[in-house]
């Protein structure tokens, strides 16, 4: 008990900066496993290690081993299964590590004497990719009417960031960059360009250990997405689909009635070659009565029909 007590008042002195050593700095990225080093070779039986991690400006106990014997605490409420101390050397490994796990971890060992270390551990979120949009907000020409050159500006955009710098750069050259420590906000940069520039932007964000990059290649297409420019493109697509499709039935009409019309010609002639003349001859007979008391007969000549 008189240990326990005695221990707690040096962790207490240590706490308050009275005792200090050189911090050690780790950042990392979200995911990444972290280990911090006792430097201990390997724990002998009587050698007491005790990790404290501050939250809310308050060191709590996450692991101990005394008398080769490793107690993790309530580490779980904050590590969940991600905390592991090496039974060897004390040594604090965690996997997995998250944002909230950002802090400043304190180390005491008990060996023949005590020793203080403290690590600062920084934990970044993964980067996203800088999308890079035409600003439809100003999508008019920002050129008065004695300027001949059209310009548009592109805003490059991340959701969701925080300790981060978001930068636009033509070629190496860097033209203009916003910087935020605030957590998982929005960040968007906007930057002026010409429509028909031939020149190479990029979009870049980082923090102290990643970037990622966004190259904006065709400026003169992100400078045409204005909804207006959209929609007058939409309205002479569809006045040349309306046009064709005119053409279209008018020449349909057109073909079909030149055919009905061919097919009633070709009716009418086949018709006047089929017509039969008939031709007519008439002979006169002189008809001699032999009795004079019976009527006169009527005799019908042959008709022939060519």
């Amino acid at each position: 008990m008189i240990h326990k007590y005695f221990f707690l008042c040096l962790w207490i002195w240590f706490s308050h900066g009275v005792i200090g050593d050189t911090d050690e700095v780790k950042s990392v990225t979200e995911g990444d496993s972290v280990s911090l080093n006792t430097g201990v070779s390997e724990v002998q039986r009587n050698d007491h290690i005790l990790w404290m991690f501050n939250i809310n400006n308050s060191d709590t106990r996450i692991a101990e081993i005394h008398k080769q014997v490793i107690d993790m605490y309530d580490s779980n409420k904050i590590f969940g299964d991600r905390l592991q101390m090496d039974s060897r050397t004390g040594s604090l490994i965690i996997r997995n590590i998250r944002t909230e796990h950002s802090g400043l971890y304190k180390l005491q060992i008990i060996k023949a004497g005590v020793t203080y270390k403290s690590f600062s551990v920084a934990v970044y979120a993964p980067l996203p990719i800088p999308v890079i949009n035409r600003d439809t907000s100003n999508c008019s020409s920002s050129s008065s009417k004695r300027s001949s050159v059209s310009r548009c500006v592109l805003l490059c955009s991340v959701l969701n960031v925080s300790h981060v710098t978001l930068s636009w750069y033509k070629g190496n050259s860097l033209l203009s960059s916003i910087s935020v420590s605030d957590l998982s906000i929005s960040l968007s940069l906007p930057l002026e360009v010409e429509y028909q520039e031939n020149n190479t932007y990029s979009c870049v964000i980082n923090n102290p250990i990643s970037n990622q990059t966004q190259h904006s290649i065709n400026i003169t297409q992100l400078c045409h997405t204005c909804p207006e420019l959209i929609q007058q493109s939409q309205s002479v697509v569809l006045l040349v689909i309306v046009i064709v499709l005119i053409m279209v039935v008018v020449g349909g009409f057109i073909y079909l009635y030149h055919k009905k019309c061919k097919q009633a010609r070709s009716q009418v002639q086949t018709c006047e070659e089929e017509v039969l003349y008939a031709e007519t001859r008439f002979c006169a007979r002189s008809v001699h009565s032999t009795k004079p008391n019976e009527g006169h007969h009527i005799i019908y000549s042959s008709v022939n029909t060519k």
